[in-house]
């Protein structure tokens, strides 16, 4: 059996995998939901400070803390530079075993949460963390998140909360995968939500696409598919 961590998107927390870790967990396997810092049950901790490297620091310390080996290292959105970073950071330790991106970006060194977006993106979620004094970015309709159902919308309207805009003007060294090490050496899984489409994140799903090192996969549904699809994505995640 396999030991899961699932890491969040932007403006979400641990609770969006609780239609997922159920069926994990029932199956044999280990499940960790840990919730980023000023996001989730922890956006009344929201502060300037936070920043990548805060949440990229949240991964590494939580394998750590908890001991971690082999770990299948998931994450979502912006989840998933995320556990790029972190990878990198732990490069050798035996603590990650696979990595898996579900619909998010995969970044270059040097690069930040803000890469993956196109301009005119930038210039809004700049403007728009004008209204908290610069402490977070407010949050989109939750049917932006490729949600059709209406139960699916109200249930992830009432959890999202305003994202840390520090994370959002830092960027992050990938020093091992620079050297040919890092995410170059641990078998990584795309999974690609391709209906209704949200993102192609500046070329990073062709990428995938034409590298054999991935294993690419697609999932007939939204964005949030651990929220619309979780049974489906169980299995991939298993598979």
């Amino acid at each position: 059996m396999s030991t899961f961590v699932l890491i969040h998107g932007a403006w979400h927390g641990g609770w969006c995998w609780s239609r997922v870790a159920p069926w994990l967990r029932a199956a044999g396997h280990e499940v960790h939901t840990p919730t980023l810092a000023g996001m989730g049950e922890h956006a009344h901790l929201a502060s300037k400070q936070i920043t990548l490297d805060t949440h990229v620091e949240d991964v590494v310390s939580y394998l750590e803390t908890y001991e971690l080996k082999d770990v299948v290292l998931v994450g979502h959105s912006y989840g998933c530079p995320i556990i790029t970073w972190a990878a990198d950071r732990l490069d050798g330790s035996g603590r990650i075993g696979r990595l898996v991106y579900l619909d998010g970006s995969v970044p270059n060194d040097g690069d930040g949460w803000f890469s993956s977006n196109k301009p005119e993106q930038v210039a809004a979620r700049n403007k728009a963390a004008q209204d908290s004094g610069g402490l977070t970015i407010p949050c989109p309709d939750a049917a932006a998140f490729g949600l059709t159902d209406p139960a699916d919308i109200a249930w992830v309207a009432r959890r999202l909360r305003p994202h840390p805009y520090g994370c959002y003007l830092s960027t992050q060294r990938l020093p091992n995968l620079t050297a040919g090490r890092g995410i170059k050496l641990l078998p990584r899984t795309y999974i690609d939500c391709i209906k209704p489409f949200y993102s192609d994140f500046n070329g990073t799903k062709d990428r995938v696409k034409a590298d054999p090192s991935w294993m690419y996969v697609t999932i007939d549904t939204g964005h949030d598919a651990m929220v619309s699809a979780p049974e489906e994505l169980t299995r991939l995640l298993m598979a």
